[in-house]
């Protein structure tokens, strides 16, 4: 023990150990912190093992210092011996597995060979951090241990032995050679020995792939000419014309850049390219504040290929960071010992020498950046010269007074001395502002106070708003101020809320007032410009009635004009004006689907050029196409065949003739406007029809008369065959027309008319009943009703209770029963039953334009109508006479014929003609005495007049009423014309009989007649035609009138000319097809009825199909042809039997 510490004044081991040790532990610890930054920061722990060391010696030697001359415990000692062996041991095992777990690469192929006495130091691969070593650090690493164990000359009482220099042998030139080719195997994957190599030298396994390479074939002849495809260029189109648009460009083509794409053609050279994303970004400069322009940049972590940091504020000029001069390398052989190396593969490489530079040789980014010397600061600016501000001035505001005594105000106000006096009047009202919210505290930015001042210094005065954009404290100033109430707590605060509420007050006032005068105002303006618009309005109504007037007066002239020179008009050549307008009331047009087509449907018009001595200018209120055109224009022309019976002797007449269309129709396509109207609002047609009468007679037969007839004539000035249209209006209409058969004396159906309110209708139907007990349906008509629209109907007998006590009352008084007194009680008990029964079991017959009774009975109260029996028989027929009351006042009979219904009993469809239901010299009478009627009035032009016959059941007698007055062209008529030119035959109005010219027979040679031998019986000329312009199948709208007409002619649907027998049909629509016309004519009325309804089926079955039947009238009308024909083979039969 005393041998250890010994005396006090002898040497001791303790402090010398203690001394070796520490010098010892610190060169380890700087080797260990090397081996630290080697690993790549694998945290060791040697270094605190050490320091832990230092510590428990230290506290050993407090102790022994303490104790002076006491005992030192050795086992404290040892244990503190222990735990520095037992972490040195940990260390270098710890060392050792880093060491081998490393990948060694092989040296560069340019290294220069290495000195005998030179260690060879070989870059690693660390395989846990994934990182290469620098090989200069590497080798500075290893001198510095190499360094640190050799034997110190200054340290003399060193206790490590001193280790022998090694010198090794370099790389023969043969294993060079091998290494080189090993290196080449490795780096060229495709090689077929580096596989093996990474196998050998690295142990790396690598998956064995089989690849074939595709072998190249091989030429015997060298190849001529271009190799490569040629790139696309611009179009020679688009060359030429500059204005089409450019190929696409494909993403072959966008390879090869964009200049390729310009100088190809394909991108436009004046075209603006558009980078996306852009190559130059743009950013916003940082603009620095006067006084830190010369202050060093904020240092920055920027990483150079050199390791330097570029920061001139945290380097200086420290020469000890120059790296030395590096001695020759055969002269620092000398100073090298003996390095251990871990691998028997290591060789001596001169690159692996740490590469130490000169100062001539560093780059100019590999030296350190000098800081730049010290500039001076720029002199203070003085007020009035300086452009450079504070950074800030600001000041506090409390309590609405200014800090004026302050050094941040005094400072301010001697900065902006100069325009001192407009900053003093902003920061008044800033104050007053801050005094009227009770602002506790503000602070102001003194800058934005002065370029408000010097904004605001000559125009008004700021508002809040700009005062708070110089507040710092903005958001709590805004606070306070947007807080209910908050101005009326400073000083006056009472004063400022009794202004307030008064101001309120009186802006609610005055805005009443206001709102209520702008009202009045308005009310005013509204009356003036009522009254202003009522008086233009009566003035234009005065105008137009003027002219109105005017026109009604020049139509009166012109028509006693016409009276007086009609014999000569129809002797010589003449031009008839057809407007087939239908000038009926604007309700009715509303109601009338394809309003313009039901007025093209007396086309046969045209046949009025059958006269030699007319001209027909035909107005068509449709466009027609040029088929429909040509197909006029042959039919037209078969005047000189039908004449001669030749088929091949066809003529044009087409100067005869013109068809002209109005051009306002496109004008007012979705307006049911009556053609008459819609001429007047076409000048172009106007002028070309007064061009085309012009020098020869002329005068106008229009359709239903309309008051716009009259503005046409005027400017034609040309009369108008037809009634005034007021007169014909009148006398049209259901009431009107009871007043003409009243005055013609003719018989009529039990009826009333001029029925216009609920009581009167209750009270005359009463008595009609009454006085009619035979009759079981009544009829309730509409004045303005149109061709079947507005009638109903109710079955009285069938619900009146009392009705079998009124037919005993009625055969009880007998004769005496048609006496006031005697159908007293019976009428009473009608007329308290009446009203149920017409509520509970009338109806309209057209449902889809009045839904029930009661809306029947408001229109049938608002117009006005008549109330009417029905023929008391199963079986009657409904006739049509058509008539033309010339000028002069001369009756003349046209055409008669039966009526054909479809739809309804009261709608006339079609008719046959002539008619064979009534006697010819009684309807002949009836007609006439209403013809007398109607000149009585005043009524010229076309009228038709409609009967019903019937037998009557109670004498047997055939009755004939008139039912209905049209004051106007019928279609009927139209047809006859057609029927008059293709058969070039007369009616004879005294037998009702259709007489056609016999056919030209070949002059035979006499011959004797032998006995019993009958004389041949002469042809029959007697022809029967059955006709409508009312033919309906939306199925035809598929099929064009070529392909029909080939259908047709197929199933042998056609017109003979010779024998004046067939079918001749009217087109009336050119585009939908929908609708037709058609005309069958034959030698007996069976046989023309029989043709009609076989047409009629053919053509259904033709264009239909079983899931396509269509909307069609073709099955209504074969039923009602087929109950005609039945009636018809009766009466033969009858007449046989007689």
């Amino acid at each position: 023990m005393s041998d250890i510490w010994g005396d006090p004044g002898r040497p001791t081991l303790l402090p010398k150990l203690n001394d070796t040790y520490q010098d010892f532990s610190q060169r380890e610890i700087n080797v260990f912190k090397e081996d630290v930054d080697f690993n790549g920061g694998n945290h060791v722990k040697m270094p605190v093992i050490l320091q832990g060391v230092q510590d428990d010696i230290r506290v050993l030697r407090e102790q022994i210092a303490n104790n002076k001359g006491g005992t030192i415990s050795i086992s404290d000692l040892e244990s503190a011996l222990v735990k520095t062996e037992e972490g040195l041991q940990a260390k270098t095992e710890q060392v050792i597995s880093q060491y081998n777990n490393q990948v060694r690469t092989l040296p560069n192929q340019e290294a220069n060979r290495f000195d005998n006495n030179v260690v060879a130091i070989e870059t690693t691969w660390d395989m846990r951090s994934q990182k290469s070593a620098d090989p200069r650090k590497i080798s500075a690493r290893f001198l510095g241990r190499e360094k640190m164990r050799q034997p110190q000359a200054s340290r003399s009482n060193a206790l490590l032995p001193k280790r022998q220099s090694v010198q090794m042998p370099g790389p023969t030139p043969g294993q060079q050679a091998k290494h080189m080719l090993t290196l080449r195997a490795v780096l060229d994957p495709h090689s077929n020995m580096n596989r093996q190599a990474l196998n050998d030298n690295f142990g790396i396994q690598l998956p064995l792939i089989n690849t074939k390479q595709h072998s190249r074939p091989s030429y015997s002849k060298p190849i001529i000419g271009t190799t490569i495809e040629p790139l696309a260029v611009l179009p020679k189109a688009n060359r030429v014309d500059a204005q089409l648009a450019p190929p696409p460009i494909s993403e072959e083509d966008a390879r090869k850049g964009i200049m390729s794409l310009i100088e190809r053609g394909l991108i436009p050279p004046a075209a603006q390219l558009t980078l996306d994303p852009s190559p130059v970004r743009n950013r916003i400069a940082p603009l620095h504040e006067p006084q830190i322009k010369h202050k060093p940049p904020q240092p920055e972590a920027v990483s150079l290929l050199s390791g330097v940091k570029l920061d001139p504020a945290t380097m200086k000029n420290d020469v000890s960071k120059m790296p030395a001069v590096p001695p020759h390398p055969k002269s620092a052989s000398s100073s090298i010992t003996e390095t251990r190396t871990p691998s028997a593969k290591t060789r001596v490489t001169s690159s692996s020498m740490p590469q130490v530079k000169t100062p001539a040789t560093l780059k100019t980014y590999e030296m350190p950046i000098q800081p730049l010397p010290d500039q001076k600061e720029p002199p203070p600016t003085t007020p009035a010269s300086g452009d450079f501000k504070q950074l800030s001035h600001r000041f506090a505001i409390q309590n609405g007074r200014t800090r004026d005594s302050s050094s941040e105000f005094i400072a301010f106000k001697q900065h902006y001395c100069l325009t001192w006096g407009s900053i003093v009047t902003m920061i008044k009202h800033i104050e007053k502002m801050l005094i009227s919210y009770t602002i506790p505290v503000a602070f102001v930015n003194g800058d934005r106070l002065a370029d408000l001042a010097m904004e605001f210094e000559l125009e008004k005065p700021p508002s809040i708003d700009d005062m708070l954009s110089v507040i710092i404290n903005r958001e709590d100033v805004e606070a306070l101020i947007g807080r209910p109430g908050r101005r009326f707590k400073g000083p006056r605060g009472k004063d400022v809320a009794a202004t307030r509420i008064q101001s309120s007050w009186r802006m609610f006032r005055d805005r009443s007032e206001y709102l209520d005068y702008r009202k009045r105002k308005w009310a005013s303006g509204v009356i003036a410009i009522s009254w202003i618009m009522h008086v233009k309005m009566s003035k234009v109504k005065i105008k137009l009635k003027e002219s109105r007037e005017e026109h009604l007066e020049n139509f009166r002239r012109r028509a006693r004009k016409l009276a007086m020179s009609w014999d000569r008009i129809k002797q010589h050549r003449r031009t008839v004006i057809h407007i087939p307008s239908l000038g009926l009331s604007q309700d009715i047009r509303d109601s009338i689907n394809e309003f313009g087509i039901r007025q093209n449907t007396q086309m046969a018009r045209l046949c009025d050029i059958r006269d030699p001595n007319v001209d027909v200018i035909f107005v068509s209120p449709v466009p027609l196409s040029e088929e429909t055109l040509q197909y006029y224009s042959k039919l037209l022309g078969l005047k000189s065949a039908v004449e001669s019976g030749v088929v091949e002797d066809q003529c044009d007449m087409g100067e005869k003739y013109k068809i002209i269309v109005p051009e306002a129709i496109k004008s007012f396509p979705a307006h049911r406007m009556c053609l008459s109207s819609i001429l007047k609002y076409s000048p172009r047609t106007l002028k070309r029809i007064q061009h085309l009468i012009k020098g020869c007679d002329a005068y106008i037969v229009t359709g239903v008369p309309h008051k716009d007839d009259l503005a046409i004539a005027d400017y034609l000035d040309v009369p108008i065959l037809s009634p005034e249209p007021e007169v014909a209006h009148l006398y049209s209409t259901k009431s009107g027309c009871k007043r003409i058969f009243a005055s013609a004396n003719v018989e009529v159906p039990p009826s009333e008319f001029d029925v216009y309110s609920i009581g009167q209708l209750h009270e005359c139907l009463a008595q009609l009943v009454t006085e009619n007990l035979t009759v079981k349906r009544w009829l309730f008509k509409l004045d303005d009703g149109y061709d079947g629209r507005g009638i109903g109907y109710c079955d009285i007998a069938e619900h009146l209770e009392c009705y079998q006590w009124a037919l005993k009352e009625s055969r009880r008084y007998g004769e005496k029963w048609s006496k006031k007194w005697a159908q007293e009680a019976a009428y009473i008990k009608i007329h308290a039953e009446i009203p149920d029964v017409l509520a509970k079991h009338a109806r309209p017959v057209h449902s889809e334009l009045y839904e029930d009774w009661s809306k029947f009975l408001d229109a049938f109260l608002s117009q006005g109508g008549v109330i009417e029996a029905t023929p008391p028989s199963d079986s009657i027929t409904t006739l049509t006479v058509d008539l033309l009351i010339e000028p002069t006042g001369r009756a003349n009979v046209i055409c008669m014929g039966d009526q054909i219904h479809a739809e309804t009993p009261f709608s006339c469809w079609g008719v046959s003609m002539p008619q064979s239901s009534v006697e010819p010299d009684v309807l002949n009478a009836s007609c006439k005495k209403v013809a007398e009627a109607c000149k009585s009035r005043g009524i010229i032009g076309y009228l038709s007049v409609d009967f019903v016959t019937f037998i009557d059941p109670k004498s047997n007698d055939q009755k004939l009423w008139a039912l209905d007055l049209s004051l106007h062209y019928s279609d009927s008529l139209a047809m006859f014309q057609l029927m008059s030119y293709v058969s070039n035959g007369k009616l004879d109005l005294s037998t009702h009989t259709f007489n056609v010219p016999p056919p030209k027979q070949e002059q035979k040679k006499r011959r004797r007649r032998l006995a019993g031998q009958e004389d041949e019986q002469p042809p029959n000329t007697s022809r029967y035609a059955v006709m409508s312009t009312r033919l309906l199948h939306t199925n035809l709208a598929v099929v064009h009138y070529s392909v029909f007409f080939q259908m047709c002619r197929a199933h042998g649907i056609g017109y003979d000319i010779k024998e004046k027998q067939g079918t001749v049909f009217t087109l009336l629509d050119s585009f939908n097809r929908e609708n037709l016309g058609m005309l069958t004519l034959g030698d007996n009325l069976q046989g023309a009825l029989a043709t009609f309804a076989r047409n009629m089926s053919i053509i259904h079955q033709e264009i239909s199909a079983p899931n396509m039947q269509g909307e069609t009238n073709f099955k209504l009308a074969i039923k009602d042809i087929e109950s005609i024909l039945g009636t018809t083979v009766e009466n033969a039969e009858d007449s046989d039997v007689a």
